[in-house]
């Protein structure tokens, strides 16, 4: 099963293609950089993906032009597929945590793309995979969790993709329904010696020892036994797939090619069946950074509760001006031309297509309402006006709020541990530093003493507004207070 935590590398410029997706145009947003970005949601238009289908692109040009195409097994074998009909297709996803990423975006994208048009994706949840553990570009042995921990993941992880993916099918034309599987459902039940006479055989050492991921493995830490199984497993999902669903397609990762040619490999000589690999490029920011967290090192996790949607918001709004084609282009379902309107412009000019990147991305992830009170907030705190209207904002039950119990809120309790609790500051000692650098700010008024009790700064209030530097801030209630 692939990994998908992707790691961002610039990109190869997307080869020109002969085709250029339009639709008619119509106003869909007035910005300027103090005034409000008006998106019209009475009349939606189709996707990008989903006006590619109806001109009759094949899905292979129009994942090239949007830049996910790094490499592929018989390009002209998949083009024959695609034409003949649905192909069912299928990416892995880790279960071993709650939720999604950012740097999951890529394969969640690559699946919603082929949906919309008119293919069958599977999100596979790799409940059995992740009980052996990837050893691709680790250095370590992965700790081991418990079935039901992966089985609750797994829940969670699926609530995530309902937001890009139509279970029901239908919703994009006549598209397929989309499947969520679980393969310890058929790796667990399998027989040692049974697999080893029908699927081992079919692996050779010598090849899989040549690769970087064992080869390295073993050169450093070691590789055990576990491990070394990983590839016949993944290999195998595939070849499971493609007898019980009629999978042709797996994709991933550049980083995960030799793992998904494995499984294209097993289907033809297990079987003498004919499937297909497509593998993305491993992309990086600029300045050579993961993607999937903030500059603060946090995770952008899809799960709401563990990253609300305004900082989800703020994260693409946050975007590296080098990277913001590309993001639209990978994800938002965002037509060329309108892609080419925003991103004609440089510095400042730039920020309307941020905004809309952000929009679009939040809009997929969290939904309409809550891009909307995302991109109001956003427009509150950074337009030229933001410092006018930020001390009459505190009462705002839309922004970014930290709550804290009336009892916890003790003479002991400082301005310092304020920030602290608002993850506007690791610690007390950084919010000290912070506000001695004229970081910090209450309500719009720089502050430089943080060691003051938090109850004197409220006064009679029960909620004000903590800011750390420009671009971070948080209302903090404290609830129930007389």
């Amino acid at each position: 099963m692939a990994r998908w935590s992707y790691t961002m590398a610039v990109v190869r410029p997307c080869e020109p293609l002969p085709f250029l997706l339009r639709y008619p145009r119509e106003p869909l947003m007035t910005e300027s950089l103090s005034t409000t970005t008006v998106i019209d949601q009475t009349s939606p238009r189709p996707s990008a993906p989903e006006v590619a289908r109806q001109q009759g692109v094949n899905p292979v040009d129009y994942l090239r032009q949007r830049g996910f195409v790094y490499d592929i097994t018989d390009e002209a074998g998949l083009r024959a597929a695609f034409d003949s009909g649905p192909v069912t297709a299928y990416i892995g996803f880790d279960p071993t945590g709650t939720s999604l990423h950012a740097g999951h975006m890529v394969s969640i994208m690559l699946l919603a793309t082929l949906q919309r048009m008119g293919h069958r994706p599977i999100a596979l949840g790799g409940g059995g995979t992740a009980m052996v553990g990837d050893p691709t570009g680790r250095t370590s042995s992965r700790e081991i969790i418990s079935l039901d921990d992966l089985k609750h993941n797994l829940g969670k992880i699926r609530t995530q993709l309902e937001k890009y993916l139509d279970y029901e099918g239908g919703r994009f034309g006549d598209n397929p329904a989309a499947l969520s599987v679980n393969n310890a459902d058929w790796l667990l039940p399998l027989r040692y010696i049974p697999f080893l006479r029908d699927i081992g055989r079919h692996f050779s050492v010598n090849e899989m020892l040549a690769t970087d991921t064992y080869r390295t493995r073993l050169e450093t830490t070691g590789l055990n036994f576990v491990e070394f199984n990983y590839r016949l497993v993944q290999a195998y999902d595939f070849l499971h797939l493609y007898r019980e669903e009629g999978c042709l397609l797996q994709m991933g990762g550049s980083d995960q090619w030799t793992n998904i040619t494995a499984g294209v490999e097993l289907v033809r000589k297990a079987d003498r069946g004919k499937a297909f690999a497509l593998v993305s490029p491993l992309i990086t920011t600029p300045s050579g950074e993961k993607m999937g967290k903030t500059g603060s090192g946090v995770r952008v996790w899809l799960d709401p509760d563990q990253f609300s949607p305004y900082d989800y918001y703020q994260y693409w709004v946050n975007t590296e001006d080098a990277m913001v084609e590309t993001y639209l282009r990978q994800f938002t379902f965002l037509l060329e031309d309108e892609i080419a309107d925003l991103t004609s412009v440089s510095g400042e000019a730039l920020r309307e297509a941020k905004w809309r990147l952000a929009y679009e991305a939040t809009t997929l992830a969290h939904g309409v309402d809550e891009a909307e009170r995302a991109q109001s907030a956003s427009r509150m705190f950074f337009s030229d006006q933001a410092k006018f209207v930020a001390s009459e904002t505190a009462h705002i039950v839309t922004l970014p709020t930290t709550k804290l119990a009336e009892a916890d809120v003790t003479d002991e309790f400082t301005l310092a541990d304020a920030f602290v609790a608002a993850e506007l500051a690791k610690s007390r000692g950084e919010a000290r530093r912070l506000a001695q650098q004229g970081g910090l700010s209450v309500d719009d008024a720089r502050v430089s003493d943080v060691d003051v009790p938090f109850g004197a700064v409220l006064g009679e209030r029960n909620a004000v507004l903590l800011r750390a530097g420009k671009k971070r801030f948080k209302r903090v209630v404290v609830v129930d207070r007389r």
